[in-house]
């Protein structure tokens, strides 16, 4: 090195979002030079690039990143603004929120009186019964959208029912499913929830193809395989639609895609969502709150704003691996919604990296270090 006291960067830190560690070290060298031939700690530090991807950690996790939601800043901080902000917290708790819920148990109240006699009278017509039901579920998440006064803006032509076809976009909440059902009647594939919207997804959501999974079931992932591969075929089957990142992430990155919408062998359909945070932020910690407080934070702010581009559709080209095609998509997404890609697996959220990943990383350490001792 040509400086002590400073780490040198991996070029992998510029892929994961990462800041210039040297920024934030001292200027001044702190690191006594000692006799050519024996090692300092500095020559460590520089050896490996885990050491400097470990450093950049601890100075800025863009892993954490992609999880947290940023507080608003405050902007009540004076008496000229802070009886204005009092009159909006009482017109946006006692006018508007109760108006919210009279929308929403009115779309309730219609939603249910249609969907029961349909579901269980036309049993013996299950082209009919299915045509009702899917307009009954679009008109019940146009109500959802409502409840929040949604202000959501649609680019590119609407998705039809076509075979071999599926539609992949990037994840923030649960409301994106919604946002999406209102325009067109997606078989969507979820996570299975607890509680009301267990129940909702058991019952009602069924009638649409939807699919469900638990992310640590072996067993599942198998059976959700083929359920997808005879869903794309049928011809009259409801568009299918699948979040490859496998959970939510802030709406400022995407992470991996998940390559299993990408091995069905049918055109890939991108759709990009990006959500205006000036009276909310829509994206739902499914580890801090429940999906009900989350509705509730979505009903007492002023509106839910986002723009949805439904994007050209990709196909594998000749010689591409899933994975590759997957990137590609991602690019696509990320690129017009504005977001900043990153190089992580989504479910490492909810579990711990694996023994093997582990291993390499202590592999490639020892090498570098050997390397570093040959050479004194």
């Amino acid at each position: 090195m040509n400086r002590t006291g400073k780490l040198k960067s991996s070029s992998s830190e510029l892929d994961l979002d990462r800041p210039n560690i040297e920024d934030y070290l001292p200027s001044g060298s702190s690191v006594q030079h000692e006799r050519h031939g024996k090692l300092r700690l500095c020559d460590f530090l520089d050896i490996s690039p885990s050491l400097s991807e470990a450093a950049g950690a601890i100075v800025d996790d863009s892993f954490t990143r992609c999880f947290k939601s940023n507080p608003p800043e405050p902007w009540n901080w004076n008496v000229y603004l802070f009886p204005l902000w009092c009159c909006g917290v009482v017109i946006r708790y006692l006018i508007i929120f109760p108006i919210r819920i009279l929308v929403l148990t009115l779309g309730w109240i219609i939603f249910l009186s249609a969907f029961i006699p349909v579901h269980c009278l036309l049993k013996g017509n299950d082209d009919l019964r299915k045509k009702i039901e899917r307009c009954l579920v679009e008109m019940m998440c146009s109500f959802f959208v409502a409840s929040w006064t949604g202000v959501v803006k649609y680019h590119g032509p609407r998705p039809s029912v076509r075979p071999k076809q599926v539609f992949v976009a990037n994840h923030t909440s649960m409301i994106d499913f919604i946002i999406l059902e209102q325009m067109t009647a997606f078989a969507v594939i979820m996570q299975k929830h607890p509680g009301w919207v267990g129940l909702l997804q058991s019952t009602i959501l069924e009638s649409v193809g939807c699919i469900w999974f638990n992310r640590t079931e072996v067993k599942d992932r198998e059976i959700v395989a083929r359920k997808l591969r005879e869903h794309v075929q049928g011809a009259n089957n409801n568009p299918l639609l699948i979040f490859p990142e496998g959970t939510c992430v802030n709406n400022h990155y995407t992470v991996m895609f998940k390559k299993g919408a990408f091995e069905l062998g049918c055109t890939v359909c991108p759709v990009a969502i990006k959500y205006n945070k000036i009276f909310v932020d829509a994206f739902w910690n499914s580890r801090k709150q429940s999906f009900t407080t989350h509705l509730l934070q979505l009903m007492t702010s002023w509106a839910v704003v986002c723009d949805v581009w439904y994007l050209e559709p990709q196909n594998l080209k000749p010689g591409e691996t899933s994975i590759e095609f997957a990137e590609r998509v991602r690019d696509i997404i990320s690129h017009r919604a504005g977001l900043k890609k990153v190089p992580w697996d989504g479910y490492l959220k909810y579990s711990r990296p694996s023994p093997k990943h582990r291993e390499r990383k202590q592999q490639n350490f020892a090498q570098s270090v050997l390397r570093r001792l040959e050479e004194k």
